[in-house]
């Protein structure tokens, strides 16, 4: 497999959170909406954590990218329970599963990347020592 580039990485990192996103939307308004718990306080839940680092990420901010990682893995949580314990949601699960590690990889090789590209990172322990 040929290595990507900051760019491609950067488009396969936006495109996987977007669609995770919209899936997530899709899901909770139209493919299994919620029954015992109100719609709005499913999607306060379920959308408004995606929200937070949005601007960082349609802008491309490495950072951004690198602490929405954290975010993701609510929704890595979310989904491999609901793999293991819904029938009924089961394959809604699994496909959030594909978006959220997509986005959750390419998220981070494009921090890493573009972090390099720019000169940003963390200084190695010894380096720090050196100091």
């Amino acid at each position: 497999m040929s290595k990507l580039t900051t760019s491609q990485l950067l488009l396969l990192a936006k495109s996987s959170y977007l669609l995770l996103l919209a899936w997530v939307l899709l899901w909770h308004l139209w493919l299994s909406p919620p029954v015992d718990i109100s719609l709005g306080l499913m999607l306060t839940f379920w959308v408004v954590p995606l929200l937070f680092p949005l601007k960082g990420i349609l802008a491309g901010k490495p950072y951004t990218y690198a602490w929405s990682c954290f975010v993701l893995l609510l929704y890595v949580l979310h989904s491999t329970t609901l793999i293991f314990v819904s029938d009924t949601e089961r394959w809604l699960a699994a496909v959030e599963l594909v978006l959220v590690l997509s986005a959750f990889w390419f998220g981070l090789q494009y921090a890493k990347f573009r972090g390099k590209e720019l000169g940003i990172g963390l200084k190695k322990l010894k380096d720090k020592s050196k100091d």
